[in-house]
């Protein structure tokens, strides 16, 4: 199976809200080793798709397959990084981004070496050490990665984890990322509310609706890889940008 997530049929709604389902019939797939953007108005159910993905919520109908399987519980099943990185203030730099191989039972002693090495290929070398507070936004969010890919899953879902971040880090941010998953061979689906973000990053683009969400709209990328920030003045790429811009409008409602 090509697949690494597969939507079939799946509704869902909240338990005070039956009446207002978030997501109805809806179907869709994330081929291995992609890297597809979710991108949608506040509110249209891009955390909630998460939610689901992860295992934090449970369908009312249809099928989630991960990597082939409908596992009972989805939890550990996929690997998770948030717009915070959610590093603990109390652990080191190599002891958060440890923190997956340490709740498996691994010997701290026998993982280090690999983590510390790793952090070298990180840009982290030298600050393995170091407490999160001692860390840039972006060394900060380095470490999440880390730690997301160490927890072994080869799906990863990236909720905006740069949209803390100031617009020059943010640029360096997307490089580095866009090595790191070419070289980890992961899927990754990645929440964003930044159409430039979504659509430098991603091989398609997945385009929320209205509630209930009954179908993603399938953008695909007309850009080749690999990529820089010169690709942001493609005039292809520019009119793919104001087209999605101008569908988003669509739906937002004041």
């Amino acid at each position: 199976m090509n697949e690494a997530l597969v939507f079939q049929h799946v509704s869902f709604a909240y338990d005070s809200d039956v009446q207002d389902p978030v997501l109805q019939d809806l179907s869709f797939s994330v081929k291995k080793g992609e890297f597809v953007s979710v991108v949608g108005p506040s509110g249209s159910g891009k955390s909630t798709l998460f939610r689901l993905i992860s295992g934090l919520e449970k369908q009312n109908s249809g099928c989630i397959f991960v990597n082939g399987e409908e596992p009972s519980n989805r939890q550990g099943h996929v690997g998770y990084m948030s717009q915070k990185d959610g590093l603990l203030p109390w652990l080191s730099v190599v002891d958060n981004a440890a923190l997956p191989l340490m709740l498996k039972r691994l010997n701290k002693k026998d993982v280090w070496p690999e983590v510390i090495d790793k952090l070298e290929v990180f840009g982290l070398k030298d600050v393995e050490h170091r407490y999160p507070h001692e860390l840039s936004g972006g060394m900060r969010q380095r470490v999440s990665f880390l730690r997301a890919l160490l927890g072994g899953s080869c799906l990863l879902l990236l909720d905006e984890p740069f949209s803390a971040l100031d617009a020059v880090t943010k640029t360096v941010m997307h490089e580095w990322l866009l090595e790191q998953w070419a070289d980890s061979g992961r899927t990754i689906l990645f929440i964003t509310h930044d159409v430039e973000e979504a659509l430098f990053l991603s091989d398609r683009v997945l385009l929320f609706s209205q509630k209930p969400v009954s179908r993603l709209e399938e953008i695909p990328v007309p850009l080749g890889r690999p990529r820089t920030v010169e690709n942001l003045k493609d005039p292809a790429f520019t009119e793919l940008k104001e087209k999605i811009l101008l569908d988003l409008r669509k739906l937002v409602t004041l």
